[in-house]
C-alpha cells in the first residue's frame, strides 16, 4: 500500500512539473519548438545547473513564439516588453515540455528541450499590453462575398450584376456578417464597413463577372486595401428530412488576393448542415460554414501577414536635383502621406543630394509608382532608376520655369554615392546599379 501511494505521489509531481495547468487548459493552440540551454556548473551542483539550463531553453522557445506574432521592427522596439512581460513569466506560456537530452560539457550543463508554447496566451499578453497597436499592424481588407440562398435563382453580390439588371448598393449576406465579426474580433480593419457599398464604376473599375480577380484587385487598390477576400457562399435544401424539419446544406469558399504580389495567396473552404422547419435553417448552415472557414482564414492571414512583414526589404532611395534642400523638404512632406512607408532613415545628406533607407510595405517599383502620383507646386520629379534594392529620383523644373540648372561642372556639386559606413556589399551592388544606369 505504501509503495502504491509513493508511486501515485511521484506521478502527481511529474504531472505538475511537466504539464502545468495553464498549458493543459489551452491545449490545441500550441506551437512546438526545439531549443537548447546552457548553464555553468558551480560548486558541483549539476542538478541546479540542469534546472537553469532547462529554463534557458524554455525562454528561447517563448522568444521564438513572440517573434512569430510581431514584426522584426516591433520586436526591436519593444525588447523591454519581451524581457519584463514574457520571459519573466515563461511558464505562463509553456503548455508541456520534455528534456530531449542533457550532458556535462566543459564545466557546464547542456540540455536540449522540446516544448509546446501556447501561442494564444502570447498573443493575448501582446494585445493586452496596448504597445503594439495590432490593428495598425494588420492588413486592411476588402470583402467581396457573394451569396445564394434557396429562394435565389442566382448568387447575389454588390460589385457586379448581370447585364440588364440594375446595380444594387446593399445586400444581406449571412456569410459576410460572420466574416466581419471574426475580423472585428481579430482587429483586422475593413476598408468598407456597414452595408453602404461603393459603386465600382465610380473608381473606373469594371467587373467582367462576379469572380473577376483582376477587377477585384483593382477595386481593392482603389479603396486602399492590402488584401481582398473574394468569396462565395451558398445554401440549398437537402432531400434528407428529420421529422417535420428540413435539412439545409451550405458551402463557403474564400480566396485571398494579395495586393503586393497581385495573386491569390490563401484559400479556405467549409461546409455545414442545419435542420429547421423554415428558411432559418439556411441562415444557420451558412453561419456555421462561414465561421469554420472564417476562423481558418483568419489564422492563415495572420501567418501570411507576419511572414510578409518579416520579409519586407528596405531599399535605398537616392534623391538629387537643383534647388535641392527646398524641394527635398517638400518631397519628405509628401512621402509622409504614403501609408505603406513604415520608416525612412537618412544615410547621407548633402547640399545637392540625399540617400535614404526606406522600409516599405511593397516593392521598390510600387513605391516609385506611389511617388509619381504626388504633385508639387514649382517642380516635378523624374524616376530615373528602379531596381530590386534601389530607387533614384531627380528633381526637374516645371515646363516654362525660369529656374536655371546648376553647372554640371561645378566642383561644389557632388553626385550621390552609396554610403559605405555599415552596409557592406549591399552598397556596392546599389552603387553598381546607379552607375550603370547613369552610363546608359
Amino acid at each position: 500500500m505504501i509503495a502504491r501511494l509513493r508511486f501515485l505521489f511521484i506521478a502527481c509531481i511529474v504531472a505538475v512539473f511537466c504539464f502545468p495547468l495553464t498549458g493543459v487548459m489551452a491545449a490545441g493552440q500550441d506551437n512546438v519548438y526545439i531549443t537548447s540551454g546552457r548553464h555553468q556548473i558551480k560548486n558541483q551542483d549539476v542538478l541546479g545547473a540542469k534546472k537553469i539550463a532547462v529554463s534557458d531553453a524554455l525562454e528561447k522557445a517563448v522568444q521564438l513564439a513572440f517573434s512569430s506574432v510581431v514584426s522584426e521592427k516591433k520586436l526591436g522596439e519593444h525588447l523591454d516588453f519581451l524581457y519584463d512581460q514574457l520571459l519573466a513569466y515563461t511558464m505562463d506560456f509553456v503548455s508541456t515540455y520534455r528534456v530531449i537530452n542533457g550532458m556535462v560539457h566543459n564545466g557546464a550543463y547542456l540540455v536540449g528541450v522540446e516544448s509546446k508554447i501556447n501561442l494564444a496566451q502570447v498573443k493575448k499578453r501582446v494585445q493586452d499590453s496596448g504597445l503594439f497597436n495590432q490593428a495598425q499592424n494588420n492588413p486592411k481588407v476588402l470583402l467581396l462575398i457573394s451569396e445564394q440562398r434557396p429562394e435565389d435563382t442566382q448568387p447575389r453580390c454588390w460589385w457586379w450584376q448581370p447585364e440588364g439588371q440594375p446595380y444594387t448598393s446593399s445586400m444581406d449576406s449571412m456569410a459576410e456578417k460572420s466574416l466581419k465579426a471574426i475580423f472585428d474580433k481579430a482587429r483586422i480593419p475593413l476598408v468598407v464597413t456597414g452595408n453602404d457599398y461603393p459603386d465600382p464604376a465610380a473608381y473606373h473599375v469594371d467587373f467582367s463577372g462576379m469572380d473577376d480577380q483582376a477587377a477585384a484587385m483593382a477595386l481593392g487598390q482603389a479603396l486602399g486595401a492590402d488584401m481582398v477576400v473574394l468569396g462565395t457562399a451558398s445554401a440549398q435544401k437537402s432531400a434528407n428530412r428529420m421529422g417535420d424539419e428540413t435539412t439545409f446544406e451550405a458551402q463557403v469558399s474564400f480566396t485571398v488576393l494579395d495586393m503586393a504580389s497581385q495573386k491569390a495567396e490563401i484559400q479556405t473552404t467549409a461546409s455545414a448542415t442545419a435542420t429547421s422547419t423554415d428558411e432559418r435553417g439556411a441562415d444557420q448552415a451558412l453561419n456555421q460554414a462561414a465561421d469554420t472557414a472564417g476562423q481558418a482564414l483568419k489564422e492563415k492571414i495572420d501567418a501570411f501577414w507576419a511572414q510578409a512583414l518579416k520579409e519586407k526589404k528596405a531599399f535605398d532611395l537616392y534623391v538629387e536635383g537643383d534647388n535641392f534642400l527646398t524641394r527635398f523638404i517638400a518631397l519628405k512632406r509628401q512621402l509622409k502621406e504614403i501609408r505603406e512607408i513604415e520608416d525612412i532613415s537618412p544615410r547621407e545628406l548633402g547640399s545637392s543630394h540625399a540617400i535614404m533607407e526606406v522600409s516599405y510595405k511593397g516593392t521598390p517599383a510600387q513605391f516609385a509608382n506611389a511617388v509619381m502620383l504626388k504633385t508639387f507646386e514649382d517642380f516635378g520629379i523624374e524616376v530615373s532608376m528602379v531596381s530590386d534594392n534601389a530607387v533614384k529620383i531627380k528633381f526637374v523644373a516645371e515646363p516654362g520655369s525660369n529656374t536655371a540648372p546648376q553647372d554640371a561642372g561645378d566642383p561644389n556639386v557632388t553626385a550621390p554615392q552609396p554610403a559605405t559606413s555599415s552596409q557592406g556589399s549591399g552598397n556596392a551592388t546599389s552603387q553598381g546599379i546607379v552607375q550603370e544606369t547613369l552610363q546608359e
